[in-house]
């Protein structure tokens, strides 16, 4: 009987934990993007949702209300994250922006490759995307894309990369002043839609900000990163009647 208590005790546990973090997701096999909708009751949107996220971005409408996003960004040391799928670093309280009148506090920025937004179907080569919150919760992601330049690599990124964990699960914090405003190009103009987590559970009524001008990646800093994670991106999902507009 003891033993049977245990065993229930086990399973409440495992279903708990799953429960809790979903179920493993990756980017191709068996548990790539075909299928996370399938994998999990949480990760439904990421299958019949609407408003899902990356797209192509074209046929955008100027919208001369749009105002150029405020950065309230402070520099300071960040933890590194191997995840398994991508690097994630995660910065510590302080960094904010203001977009369309809200404050959104900097959570974390993640790097893919290659780029997850094409412009009129064209991708470049890596994107880096700063995910923030808002005091009631609701998310807006500045995504910003990467082309492989020979000339000076990105100081930001330089230093970043200088430090990446290479093991999945494996992380390490960088004591450098790291500023997040090394990633966010010099024009201000962008790209915005009402979108969605790139990943699951894919929650929906993300604001992003896709800036039309890249930043340049140095061909050592796509290698090494590549020679970690060959894809890790979402493939381009439907608009469902979804507009894009542009500040400028």
């Amino acid at each position: 009987m003891r033993n049977l208590a245990l065993a229930a005790l086990f399973v409440l546990f495992a279903s708990f934990c799953a429960a809790q973090n979903g179920a493993n997701w990756n980017y191709s096999g068996h548990t790539g993007p075909l299928v996370w909708g399938k994998l999990d009751p949480s990760y439904a949107a990421c299958g019949h949702g609407h408003e899902q996220s990356p797209v192509d971005i074209r046929g955008a409408r100027l919208n001369k209300a749009l105002q150029p996003i405020q950065f309230h960004y402070i520099a300071g040391p960040v933890t590194l994250e191997n995840t398994g799928r991508g690097i994630v670093v995660h910065v510590d309280k302080g960094s904010s922006i203001v977009a369309g009148g809200v404050r959104y506090e900097l959570v974390e920025y993640e790097f893919h490759h290659p780029a997850e937004h094409p412009v009129h179907g064209k991708l470049t080569d890596m994107e880096v995307d700063l995910v923030h919150r808002s005091a009631d919760g609701k998310l807006a992601i500045l995504g910003v894309r990467l082309n492989e330049d020979r000339g000076t690599p990105n100081a930001t990124m330089a230093t970043l990369w200088s430090h990446l964990p290479t093991q999945a699960g494996a992380s390490g914090r960088v004591t450098d002043m790291i500023d997040a405003r090394g990633l966010i190009p010099a024009d201000p103009g962008y790209w915005t839609y009402t979108g969605s987590e790139l990943t699951p559970p894919c929650s929906e009524g993300v604001q992003w900000f896709v800036y039309e001008e890249p930043i340049d990646v140095s061909r050592e800093q796509l290698r090494q990163f590549t020679a970690l994670f060959r894809l890790n991106t979402r493939p381009i999902q439907e608009m469902h009647g979804r507009k894009i507009e542009a500040n400028e």
